[in-house]
């Protein structure tokens, strides 16, 4: 098959209310998938806001509108834009839409085909459904937390991987793209609920099954299979005080990893006993103190061996197989992620840094100039802004 010049969404059209962390993130995978998409923000000083960087990559392909979103008939103008859509996301704390006038049932009796995808941190029921968080707030109430970290330490947060983009837009995305097969098969649009909290809980679906069947030990962080206590799953320094990553959960890998250390297995305390973990770990660690990280990285190639080098953010562009595969694309002199996952006949392609003009956009969409907010509540802007608590 020949490839195309145009992404798997290149006929859905989403209007986007401007958010922090999962919505501009999840926004971005469905720009770089060919989606269009109408970001509308709030103008700077109007509420409490922080400006982001015209150019920061999470934004890209994006056309923008700034509203005022509280001015007289706004809305109800807002409202036609929504009309034309597939899609609206929005982040803000339950209710807000529906005090703008804007809320799931104004927009779907408007538009009943629309996918109104809704993502918070708690979600949009609940007793703390209005209470403010951040990624590791809605982490630290499904047990994600309490798990990750070393041992005697507190828990450390895993960036904001695991609560704003793993649980967070990665599950609107999904419940947005599935509301979408609904109604492509013929189904009415609906409501998309995507809370952090429902969606870390998800991720830690295989864990929690672990701690039910008796494999997860303890809730003590270090002392378990995932969790870096296993001393066949976990960081070692080397001889240059960098770092190796070794998961040789297989036996078969465990046999790799312990020819590449030279060591013989029957001279070692079983791996199956974990009252031998620590005493493993000295051992290992003894041994890659021995070599630098590049060295035994380049060793572990010939071996099964699960071994990888740790990475730094600079280091990360420049692996030969990140090069090799173009994980990483280049612009305006930047190192910036690649889109993924990848299409073979619909391929994905870094969307360019803004879309086109609001107005070329509304126009395509087919919505009429005089259903468009007026002068006096439209204020254009290079430069996005968002409002600080859209995922609490």
């Amino acid at each position: 098959m020949t490839n195309t010049s145009k992404g798997i969404l290149h006929d859905i059209r989403i209007v986007e209310m401007s958010a922090m962390g999962p919505v501009p993130f999840a926004a971005m995978l469905m720009a770089d998938m060919g989606a269009e998409i109408l970001t509308i923000s709030a103008p700077a000083g109007r509420t409490s806001e922080m400006p982001l960087a015209a150019d920061d990559p999470l934004w890209r392909g994006r056309s923008r509108m700034c509203l005022d979103l509280k001015a007289d008939g706004v809305a109800k103008r807002v409202l036609n834009i929504i009309a034309k859509a597939h899609v609206l996301l929005e982040g803000f704390r339950p209710g807000v839409m529906e005090r703008l006038g804007l809320g799931p049932e104004t927009c779907l009796a408007e538009n009943p085909d629309l996918v109104y995808g809704r993502m918070s941190g708690w979600g949009q029921t609940g007793p703390l459904k209005y209470v403010p968080g951040h990624d590791p707030n809605y982490l630290s109430l499904t047990g994600a937390l309490h798990s990750i970290g070393n041992e005697g330490l507190p828990p450390v947060p895993p960036l904001n991987l695991v609560g704003d983009f793993g649980g967070g837009a990665m599950y609107l995305v999904a419940g947005v793209l599935a509301a979408l097969l609904g109604v492509r098969r013929g189904e009415q649009g609906q409501v998309v609920d995507a809370a952090i909290v429902d969606g870390v809980a998800s991720l830690m679906t295989s864990i929690f099954s672990m701690r039910d069947a008796g494999l997860w030990r303890s809730d003590s962080r270090e002392s378990n299979l995932l969790d870096g206590g296993a001393p066949y799953g976990r960081a070692y320094q080397t001889s240059d005080s960098k770092y190796v990553m070794v998961a040789a959960m297989e036996p078969r890998f465990y046999k790799g990893l312990l020819a590449l250390l030279e060591l013989d297995e029957t001279s070692l305390p079983s791996r199956n006993d974990p009252s031998n973990w620590p005493a493993l770990h000295r051992i290992f660690q003894e041994k890659f103190k021995s070599r630098s990280r590049d060295e035994w990285s380049e060793l572990a190639q010939k071996k099964e061996a699960c071994l990888t080098p740790i990475l730094t953010l600079a280091e990360a562009p420049h692996h030969p197989h990140n090069v090799d595969r173009n994980v990483f694309a280049c612009r305006d002199g930047k190192r910036i992620p690649s889109p993924a996952p990848r299409f073979q006949r619909t391929p994905s392609v870094l969307a360019p840094p803004e879309g086109a003009p609001w107005h070329e956009l509304l126009q395509k969409w087919g919505v009429k100039t005089g259903e468009v907010p007026d002068e006096e509540s439209r204020i254009d802007s290079s430069v996005p802004t968002v409002t600080k608590a859209a995922t609490s």
